[in-house]
């Protein structure tokens, strides 16, 4: 989403065009994003106000893709969130007890105001025994007034007090890109990926077997390609470029 579809909110040109374009194809896809805050049907309002038509159950965040994990790992369990919405929402879709009494899970996502209080908390609960899950590595995030520590960052705090690595479930996660496909009925053969960064989306995209595209209106620049020991099947200045492919039904 961000980097691909929109920078800080705002549409990358020919991004509203290409979206219409996969429409009357008739192609299935899922806009993935790692941001756990907000909810699909949030996401689907801000895009809207950006001018972009994303309908919710076409958006897949790592909030999500931490619930089906934990839905599968541990049917019915209980966690302690650090997070928002978008992942607070998720697990109570599946069933989860929310609490910080013996829960299994001290699961962390992103969000705009890390409590010192509920840092520690998580802390003394995976001291305690509880699993470390955390839904995506990133370890800044962008904001209008410059980055921010993110999930990655906040783990890494965690993992520093009690020696515990969390299992990180989204990008650059391959288990993120077959849960997606899963949704779509998909098949790696079949299936595309295209984001801005070379060290989450082409590296998950790669790793799930699909033929990845990098777009190089996000973080990842032209001149920083070549430093990876990986490579995107085919590099784009910006999705637009990529119209006519899927005009072209490619």
């Amino acid at each position: 989403m961000d980097g691909v579809l929109v920078n800080e909110g705002i549409p990358v040109p020919g991004a509203g065009k290409f979206l219409q374009t996969l429409t009357d194809s008739g192609k299935r896809f899922l806009v993935l994003t790692n941001n756990s805050i907000y909810t699909p049907r949030d996401l689907h309002v801000r895009l809207r106000a950006a001018g972009l038509n994303v309908p919710a159950e076409s958006i897949y965040t790592s909030a999500l893709a931490t619930a089906d994990f934990l839905s599968v790992q541990r049917p019915g369990g209980s966690a302690y969130v650090i997070g928002e919405a978008g992942l607070t929402t998720a697990l109570h879709e599946i069933g989860y007890v929310l609490t910080d009494i013996s829960p299994d899970y001290v699961v962390l996502g992103e969000t705009r105001s890390y409590s010192v209080g509920a840092m520690t908390t998580a802390i003394r609960l995976v001291e305690a025994g509880a699993r470390f899950i955390a839904t995506n590595p990133d370890p800044t995030g962008p904001s209008a007034e410059g980055i921010l520590p993110a999930t990655g960052a906040v783990a890494a705090l965690i993992t520093k007090a009690t020696g515990v690595e969390p299992y990180f479930v989204g990008k650059p996660n391959p288990l993120m890109m077959r849960s997606a496909l899963n949704k779509v009925n998909g098949h790696s053969e079949t299936t595309a990926m295209i984001g801005d960064r070379m060290d989450t989306d082409v590296v998950a995209g790669m790793e799930a077997g699909l033929e990845t595209i990098l777009v190089l209106s996000g973080v990842t620049s032209s001149d920083q390609v070549e430093r990876f020991p990986f490579q995107p099947n085919r590099i784009a200045d910006s999705i637009a470029d990529l119209i006519p492919l899927i005009a072209e039904g490619r």
